[in-house]
């Protein structure tokens, strides 16, 4: 067999590769590694060591690098490449994270922890740190993390709704001061224009999205498509019979919902009766 001939005289190493690309669309976009910093909102110093390959970043990081550069899943496929057998992202979730920075609307049912769109830092901490993470890895993925609200930030956000079932609301973090910012952050977004928020009372009793959380996602070419997931699997699903049965399920919990109103209400009289910060 002839050997395999190189065409960009790149690394063929996927985990240089990775840091090579990083590095010439930096440097074609005219940026300093400070600038990145700035721009992206995350250390310097991080962008610094994934383009000398001496960390791969975490994925929403990438995710947020290829949304700026403008190569939506480019850069996401060679981190999965670099990963190799530690993490191999599915690729219907790696399509999923491409639509959805794509989305003129979205909206979400929130089973049992509040939608990382909404989340504040010390929420996504205490969360992903429940799941093992640690140190700067910890730090990384709760910075990448929080960069996912962009997409609610800009100039033109897709419009955002999300129904929180009470249960979220009823299971606090265990630091009370960071479990009061993250009630107080979901009372401000939900004031937003773009953001509706709906509290989904648990008398409200059996309902056809108990066990998996659901996010439905517009797309630039009209379809609707749909991403299931609970604590072990993630499905984005984009046949359009499944995707309009979920959608009909999805309708009928809004349905028992309260209105964005009465959830603000809702959510108002959890923070009320939650303990004050005792460090304050």
């Amino acid at each position: 067999m002839p050997q395999r001939r190189i065409v960009t005289g790149r690394s063929q190493e996927p985990r240089q590769r990775f840091a090579e690309e990083l590095r010439q669309l930096r440097t074609a976009r005219g940026d300093s590694l400070r600038q990145l910093g700035e721009r992206m909102g995350w250390d310097w110093s991080l962008f610094g060591k994934m383009e000398k390959g001496d960390t791969l970043g975490g994925p929403e990081v990438v995710q947020a690098l290829d949304q700026y550069y403008g190569t939506p899943g480019l850069l996401l496929a060679l981190w999965e490449l670099a990963q190799g057998d530690k993490t191999q992202f599915r690729e219907r979730y790696r399509l999923y994270m491409g639509l959805e920075a794509e989305a003129t609307s979205l909206w979400h049912f929130a089973v049992s922890v509040l939608p990382g769109l909404l989340q504040t830092p010390g929420y996504a901490r205490e969360l992903l740190a429940s799941g093992g993470l640690r140190g700067e890895e910890l730090e990384q993925q709760v910075e990448a993390r929080i960069s996912r609200r962009e997409l609610l930030e800009g100039e033109s956000p897709p419009l955002f709704r999300s129904i929180i079932s009470e249960a979220v609301l009823r299971s606090p973090l265990l630091d009370v001061g960071e479990w009061r910012r993250q009630l107080e952050y979901l009372l401000q977004v939900s004031e937003r224009r773009d953001v509706i928020v709906h509290v989904l009372p648990l008398e409200v009793g059996p309902h056809g999205l108990m066990n998996a959380t659901v996010m439905f996602l517009r797309v630039l070419d009209g379809r609707t498509v749909a991403y299931m997931e609970n604590g072990y699997w993630g499905e984005l699903i984009e046949e359009s019979g499944p995707v309009d049965r979920l959608q009909r399920a999805y309708d009928a919990v809004r349905d028992l919902a309260l209105s964005p109103a009465e959830s603000r209400k809702f959510v108002l009289r959890v923070l009320e009766e939650t303990p004050c910060d005792p460090s304050i």
